[in-house]
């Protein structure tokens, strides 16, 4: 089973609603990180992998509406606003404006559960044919986490792993083609689409510096594995962030 729980980030400023929010969100396994401002919101959509975004349409002196449309205009994370019954006319420009759904406030938590759950369902990404995608923001894998924009590899537990550019870029090979063979010579190929730092020569030893990292046994690699005489293959579900 996927170990890597959705990120969910809540806007608003009232506390009591963050609360509510985070604690019954966490307990139905999401991560869940909230903020009171769209400065915050837009500092935290540049320095983390959101998932989705949960956002009140009546901050104080912010324009909500304004807000979803700069994330929509710059990225496809998913929104689902929150808006006061009588806010029709926001709700409404709220959906013109590309949110995926609404909640109206007072809200019942199990109701927003349902609504994010299926908001995700079908948001999801399958994994795209190989290529350089500049929409795409992580790769998720068994709970690891890849963001391709910031070159951060994070474990489950949360700790930060340290990898070179050349590790970087091998692992988004394998991760843009998970479960299939791969030779040497088209990792070489898809490696190149993040660096040039990537040779033909250091393929196998950065292989090995891969498993050292990723792996709970390099020795019996769980995820990056050797067919022999062919080449290797990523061998776990990966799931990509857009």
């Amino acid at each position: 089973m996927e170990t890597a729980m959705s990120h969910v980030l809540v806007v608003d400023d009232d506390q009591s609603v963050c609360s509510l929010v985070c604690e019954y969100l966490g307990q139905n396994e999401f991560r869940v990180s909230a903020v009171n401002t769209g400065k915050q919101m837009l500092e935290a959509i540049g320095r983390e992998v959101i998932d989705l975004l949960l956002l009140d349409l009546r901050l104080p002196s912010e324009d909500g509406l304004r807000l979803a449309r700069i994330v929509r205009e710059s990225s496809r994370i998913p929104i689902v606003i929150l808006t006061g019954r009588i806010d029709e006319a926001d709700r409404v420009m709220g959906l013109e404006l590309g949110a995926d759904d609404y909640v109206t406030k007072p809200f019942s938590p199990r109701e927003l559960l349902a609504r994010i759950r299926a908001v995700l369902r079908r948001t999801q990404t399958e994994v795209a044919a190989p290529g350089r995608d500049e929409t795409l923001r992580a790769y998720r894998f068994a709970g690891w986490e890849l963001n391709v924009r910031l070159h951060r590899l994070q474990s489950p537990e949360g700790r930060r792993v340290e990898i070179s550019r050349g590790e970087f870029s091998l692992l988004c090979a394998f991760l843009s083609s998970p479960q299939r063979i791969l030779t040497r010579d088209q990792l070489l190929e898809l490696s190149r689409l993040h660096s040039t730092e990537v040779y033909d020569r250091s393929i196998d030893v950065q292989i090995l510096r891969l498993r050292r990292k990723i792996e709970a046994d390099s020795s019996q690699p769980r995820f990056i594995r050797t067919e022999r005489g062919v080449g290797y293959y990523f061998d776990a579900p990966v799931k990509v962030i857009r």
